[in-house]
């Protein structure tokens, strides 16, 4: 128990770091491409002369100014205009109705993650459907969105851009990340190998000839390791959704970040960008939460499993 707080120490440093650091990042890359980034967005041939379009999107005065006010403009709700993908209308708008979709598309695709992995921990799925599991897991998220997107195309035809349509991409969607690029064969085999280790300990076996519960008294060692998988899991619905969502037509913040890479709209990529960190800046602070709680519990209880075993 020696410098526990370390670790959670470090998680909210990073967690405090990142939505400062990835629109620094963006900002960076941008002045590192080739030419000035007005002219990258709008070329002078195509513009007829970018100097006036680089003072309207700030990119006038280099590209520490250029943070500062995106930085500053952000923290008061005030993230601009899109320039490309939809000129003129504000980016907290389009964020407004983007993030919704995502946030229901993750929901349902960790739904029957959550419920494997309770399932996996508890003993009640069995270990021969691992194989399944696994082998569901090799297929990429990209084929089966593809092969998803083609259904919904051939079951609505003219439709298929419909409210049905569109519910049942959001559904296909969550099933694609739910289960493709071993998100649920990580979720089985990773929560069973955490208790699988523990139940290997010695305090464990104490507790059991003390008549304890198996789980109750393995949870709270297990719990920081468990927090941790979730938070990688997470990361990677999120990760994937940005392909799903582009594939599938699916109005979230993805596609929204899909769509602006694209199109260079150096201004709503930032935004698209920095809700993603936002986003897992606040997963790793709920893990150092966990973390901090299981460690007071621990150092609180002198007859816990940690203490035991020592």
């Amino acid at each position: 128990m020696k410098r526990w707080w370390a670790q959670p120490l470090v998680r909210v440093l990073v967690a405090l770091a990142l939505p400062a650091a990835v629109p620094a990042l963006i900002t960076a890359l941008i002045w590192l491409l080739p030419g000035d980034p007005a002219s990258i967005i709008c070329p002078p041939e195509i513009c007829g002369g970018t100097d006036g379009l680089a003072a309207r999107w700030n990119l006038d005065r280099g590209p520490v100014h250029f943070y500062r006010s995106w930085v500053s403009g952000a923290l008061a709700g005030d993230m601009g205009n899109s320039w490309r993908v939809l000129q003129g209308v504000p980016v907290r708008q389009l964020l407004d109705a983007a993030v919704p979709n995502t946030v229901l598309l993750i929901l349902l695709a960790t739904t029957p993650l959550l419920l494997a992995s309770v399932a996996a921990g508890v003993g009640w799925l069995p270990r021969r459907l691992d194989p399944a599991f696994q082998a569901m897991g090799l297929v990429p998220a990209v084929v089966l969105a593809l092969v998803a997107a083609a259904a919904v195309l051939l079951r609505y035809g003219a439709d298929a851009h419909g409210d049905q349509a569109a519910f049942i991409r959001l559904l296909l969607g969550a099933l694609v990340l739910g289960v493709a690029d071993g998100a649920l064969s990580g979720a089985v085999v990773g929560v069973r190998g955490v208790f699988d280790r523990e139940r290997t300990q010695p305090y464990v076996l104490v507790g059991l000839l003390r008549g304890e519960g198996e789980l109750g008294n393995m949870l709270p060692n297990v719990a920081g390791s468990l927090a941790g998988q979730l938070r990688a899991r997470l990361l990677h619905l999120l990760s994937g959704a940005v392909v799903v969502e582009a594939v599938l037509r699916i109005d979230g913040l993805g596609d929204l970040l899909w769509r602006a890479t694209i199109l260079q709209d150096f201004g709503l990529v930032l935004a698209a960008a920095t809700g993603f960190a936002v986003v897992s800046s606040v997963l790793l602070l709920l893990q150092a939460l966990v973390e901090v709680v299981v460690a007071w519990h621990v150092r609180r209880a002198p007859l816990l499993p940690a203490e035991v075993a020592s």
